[in-house]
């Protein structure tokens, strides 16, 4: 067996490349829809707002917590200096603070809860602070599916509605639709070294066992959700702005 790369996004290690990978793109962007689909269920979208909601989700997701991850054991396998990802974590994360403080402070105090909330999820999750408590798949949902989602209605509403705490269900269940693909795919990509031995058929035929088979599924799927996540923010974003 070959040596995989650690994610299918993950570009050859070195310069310019590491950095990308370390923003896991795909999922960056599947994060990021949700920001925009919270935005567009509002009574009203205020641009402003939905902009600044997506430059704090991709500063404190997007940069800060996958550069606290990759502090933790390398698994992008990235040539990032630790000074460099340490630097990246505390930068994006007060970029994100100081967005939503200007934000509560502009047009509504409460916005400062998610504000707290953000900070406190972002070391907690990835530390895996008090035993790992949500570092697992429920936690996985609610941090980066319910919560992206309805700070940015509430930042543009004022308020939580039901219709976001449906919308925001919707995104912790594809979210934990994400955990439950990637896992396997991360086991095989990032711990196993060989494979070996074949599947016999009913009439008799043999097929090699190969890494692919392990995680090929999943990936796949995991693609193409995080594409229709996106496809559907567009078309939210183009209904509600047009």
């Amino acid at each position: 067996m070959s040596e995989a790369r650690p994610a299918f996004y993950a570009l050859s290690p070195g310069s310019w490349r590491d950095y990308l990978t370390l923003l896991h793109p795909p999922y960056t962007a599947w994060h990021l829809s949700f920001v925009a689909i919270g935005a567009c269920l509002a009574p009203h979208v205020y641009t402003d707002r939905l902009g600044a909601a997506v430059a704090a989700f991709f500063l404190g997701l997007g940069v800060g917590a996958h550069a606290l991850d990759e502090l933790q054991g390398r698994p992008l396998a990235t040539r990032i200096p630790d000074g460099i990802l340490l630097a990246l974590t505390v930068t994006s994360l007060a970029g994100a603070v100081a967005i939503g403080i200007a934000g509560a402070l502009a047009f509504n105090g409460w916005l400062l809860v998610f504000v707290a909330v953000g900070v406190v999820l972002v070391p907690v999750y990835n530390l895996e602070l008090f035993g790992g408590a949500i570092h697992n798949e429920p936690g996985f949902a609610l941090a980066w599916g319910a919560f992206p989602l309805l700070t940015a209605y509430f930042a543009c509403a004022g308020t939580i509605s039901w219709v976001s705490l449906l919308a925001a269900a919707f995104a912790a269940l594809t979210s934990y639709v994400q955990r439950v693909l990637s896992t396997p795919v991360r086991h095989v990509r990032r711990r196993v070294v060989a494979v070996s031995g074949t599947i016999e058929l009913r009439d008799g035929e043999r097929e090699p066992v190969t890494p692919e088979l392990f995680y090929q599924t999943q990936e796949r799927s995991l693609q193409l959700l995080a594409a229709a996540h996106v496809c559907l923010a567009g078309a939210l974003l183009v209904l509600r702005l047009t």
